[in-house]
């Protein structure tokens, strides 16, 4: 493994992600929910930082590009939807490639939550960094598209192997599980949500989770068709519990 992953906690359910390439010492911030927590974490590690990869346009996730940029000089890149809010240096979208020295991450299209949301994928280093697309246990808000283009997002990430790590941007996972016990009474969903609970009681992160587990247990990612799906992510919407 070739990438360095720093998680951290910011704003009120957000994670930061700072990422370090071995063998270079390049090093990104996959989103920017809180500049001055992102500035923080790279004192702490001692790194400089040369890229901003950005998801998707919302302000928690791309509000701090400017003020990162201007403290460190770092490159933004993301898609084209980003500039509502913030200039980009380079747009991207879906079949692109970004290489973080010798990282190369493929750019997947995954709107659905906003139009142009993208996901960047590490297959050496079997790492997915998805924005609000794919949470564990669950998947992001129709806010933009359609449950017809969220389901084909959702699929091109089920594609990818098992064993890949995916960094989702919100700690969403214990209100993801009880929705998931509502829909699935399956013995794989029972034991994973007491696991989740669990971390949670003991103030324990539940991300990055695994494609795996999430095809596995995710009764998003187990809809079966966009049909499915949209009524799911409807029922999620309204779910009190």
């Amino acid at each position: 493994m070739t990438l360095t992953v720093r998680q951290f906690a910011c704003l009120s359910d957000n994670y930061g992600f700072l990422i370090r390439d071995a063998a270079s010492g390049k090093v990104a911030c996959v989103d920017t929910p809180d500049a001055d927590e992102v500035l923080a974490e790279l004192r702490t590690a001692g790194w400089g930082l040369d890229l901003i990869l950005n998801t998707h346009w919302h302000p928690d996730h791309a509000g701090g590009n400017a003020a990162i940029k201007a403290a460190t000089g770092a490159v933004i890149i993301g898609p084209g939807e980003v500039t509502r809010i913030a200039p980009l240096d380079r747009t991207v979208a879906g079949g692109d490639v970004v290489d973080l020295g010798e990282t190369r991450f493929e750019v997947i299209e995954t709107g659905g939550h906003t139009l142009g949301h993208i996901a960047y994928y590490s297959k050496a280093d079997s790492v997915a960094f998805v924005g609000d697309t794919l949470f564990a246990l669950g998947c992001g808000r129709l806010f933009e598209g359609t449950a017809d283009q969220m389901w084909r997002s959702l699929s091109r990430l089920a594609a990818l192997p098992d064993d890949t790590r995916v960094y989702c941007a919100h700690e969403y996972t214990a209100a993801n599980a009880r929705f998931a016990l509502s829909v699935d009474a399956g013995p794989a969903l029972a034991a994973r949500a007491k696991d989740i609970f669990d971390a949670r009681a003991r103030g324990e992160p539940t991300v990055p989770t695994l494609i795996g587990l999430e095809k596995a247990t995710n009764p998003f990612l187990r809809a079966g068709d966009a049909e499915r799906f949209a009524a799911l992510r409807a029922a999620k919407d309204s779910f009190k519990g």
